[in-house]
């Protein structure tokens, strides 16, 4: 059974779904798609933490789906801009990951992973999968991929 990790940039895929269709980005149609092509054996989130109730009820609703929540704080400057960029973490967590699976799940559409999806590519030999919103999804990410998957349809979470 193929072995899988699952990395997902929580504010990218808010944004950019949120900006494409005006709706929220579907977990559980994520986790199960993929959980039936192997076994997932790591899975993670990650998003900045503002101490909302709503916020702290998604933040369950992913560990019960079986992410591990990684948060960090919400950092408003002085010149009143924001601060809460995980992709320094998200590197550091796939690297070390990429040595243990078959297929490396990136649910980001951010661009400045298009090195990271290429070094574990040849590095280990791993699939690197990209999960990102057409249009708002980096081409050089696109590229990087092992294979693109377009958020859309049933990944997407309709009121």
């Amino acid at each position: 059974m193929k072995k899988i990790a699952v990395f997902a940039d929580v504010q990218n895929l808010y944004y950019t779904v949120r900006q494409a269709y005006g709706c929220h980005f579907n977990y559980t149609a994520l986790w199960n798609e993929l959980a039936a092509g192997g076994e997932i054996v790591a899975a993670y989130a990650y998003a900045i933490d503002r101490g909302d109730p709503k916020q702290q009820q998604f933040q369950q609703i992913l560990r019960n789906l079986g992410f591990t929540v990684k948060l960090k704080p919400y950092i408003q400057r002085s010149d009143g801009s924001a601060k809460g960029d995980w992709d320094v973490g998200i590197t550091i967590d796939v690297m070390d990951a990429a040595a243990n699976v078959d297929s490396v799940v990136l649910a980001s559409g951010d661009g400045d992973f298009d090195l990271l999806l290429e070094r574990i590519r040849q590095r280990h030999g791993v699939e690197a999968v990209a999960y990102g919103v057409p249009g708002l999804t980096a081409q050089s990410l696109v590229r990087a991929a092992s294979r693109y998957v377009p958020i859309e349809g049933h990944l997407l979470l309709k009121h």
